[in-house]
């Protein structure tokens, strides 16, 4: 089959065009056709970062974790996919685990579900790694109908799908951005947009919660704004977040008997520990996007698998609006 590799990690690495072989069927897996996959931040990071990350694979490696696409043979022990089936999940890329900048990957069948029927090749393979933690995220945090929520980067790829299933479970929706485009999109997704660069946290929380503050706080924008979402948040209130690796003073959180929840998606696929979760949120999300309440916004740069290299580029460079999709 075709693949891109990298052959070497760090800032100018680049995917080379080669012929493997064909992944072999395992019991427990799928062998699946990808028509399409997307982008994420932690690919890029792997390319450029390379053996400075524990989950970066060896050399030469496949990248790709997220991918939709038909099933073409099924593996010893699998019940619930056939040949044909359109499929998609987020399930290579890392560690042991090839990728999907290929034509083919096998995939555990615990990190697969059916596409949504109204959701694209491209769409879906759009969904699954920020769906995931998005839905991860919101369930940990314990949201309910009603409640007032609070996305940080509501316009990014975890952020946009945070909202809408938000929106979903019932909650009063607020987000972050920091430009027009940003806003609107925000605007558009069905959330009340917040412009953090002309907005202080001490000015959205009195005009939007009258000073009490945000039920629970989705924060993928992590690091340093973390602060930002502890001011933000309730008494007793829940954040959910993305992006710790730093060191912050939580004495704010202290004092306001907050709850965090660190969300690392990637757990079940490194440690396989608990991959059945995984599918059952892509069920999920499924179901949700059929019923109309979620859809991917993706950006509107195109690319082929041979332009990997400039998805990527596209990615890193901030301009993209919406995810990043690769077609095969």
């Amino acid at each position: 089959m075709k693949a891109m590799q990298l052959n070497a990690y760090g800032a100018d690495s680049v995917f080379e065009a080669a012929e493997i072989e064909t992944p072999a069927l395992k019991a427990g897996h799928v062998l699946v056709k990808i028509a399409a996959s997307s982008v994420n931040t932690v690919d890029t990071m792997i390319r450029n970062m390379g053996e400075e990350l524990p989950l970066s694979p060896a050399t030469p490696a496949i990248l790709g974790m997220d991918f939709a696409g038909t099933v073409e043979a099924v593996g010893a022990g699998v019940t619930d996919y056939a040949v044909g089936d359109e499929v998609y999940g987020c399930a290579g890329g890392l560690a042991d685990l090839p990728g999907t900048l290929a034509e083919y990957i096998v995939a555990d069948s615990q990190l697969i579900a059916h596409k949504a029927k109204n959701l694209s090749m491209r769409e879906a393979a759009a969904l699954p790694l920020v769906g995931i933690t998005a839905y991860e995220g919101l369930q940990r945090a314990q949201i309910a109908a009603g409640q007032k929520v609070l996305v940080h980067g509501g316009s990014g790829g975890v952020g946009h799908i945070a909202i809408q299933l938000a929106n979903h479970w019932g909650a009063e929706v607020y987000s972050t951005g920091g430009g027009d485009a940003q806003t609107a999109l925000i605007e558009q997704l069905g959330a009340t947009a917040i412009n953090y660069k002309t907005e202080t946290v001490a000015d959205y929380v009195a005009k939007h919660t009258d000073g009490a503050g945000f039920d629970l706080v989705f924060d993928s924008v992590g690091g340093a704004n973390l602060l930002n979402s502890f001011e933000a948040a309730a008494l007793n209130g829940q954040i959910a977040t993305t992006v710790t690796l730093c060191e912050l003073d939580l004495s704010a959180a202290h004092f306001k008997g907050l709850s965090l929840h660190v969300v690392f998606m990637l757990i079940p696929m490194l440690h396989n520990h608990k991959r059945d979760q995984h599918g059952a949120i892509l069920r999920a999300l499924t179901e949700i996007a059929e019923a109309g309440a979620l859809k991917p916004v993706l950006d509107a740069t195109k690319f082929t698998l041979e332009q990997a290299g400039e998805a990527h580029a596209r990615l890193e460079s901030g301009k993209a609006m919406g995810k990043v999709v690769i077609e095969n």
